[in-house]
């Protein structure tokens, strides 16, 4: 039984790892490979529903994402008014 409470503890601590937010300028949107760059270096892929038009360069973004396979790909995102 503590075997299998530690595991699930794991499963949970693994699980809310994945998730993160950060929030940057844009630097760089590659309509291509739908991504945006962040002041910060860091890339991310976005969702195949986005509309590509809405998003430039120089834009404060605030955004939600998940690591899958190594790509930092964005659940969510706040985009100025």
């Amino acid at each position: 039984m503590r075997i299998i409470a530690a595991a699930f503890a794991l499963f949970l601590t693994a699980g809310t790892a994945l998730a993160a937010d950060t929030e940057g300028q844009i630097t760089a949107v590659d309509q291509d490979a739908m991504t945006i760059t962040l002041a910060d270096g860091q890339t991310y892929k976005l969702p195949a529903e986005i509309d590509m038009s809405a998003i430039e360069e120089g834009m404060e973004v605030v955004i939600a994402y998940r690591e899958l396979d190594g790509v930092l790909q964005i659940t969510d995102m706040l985009l100025p008014e």
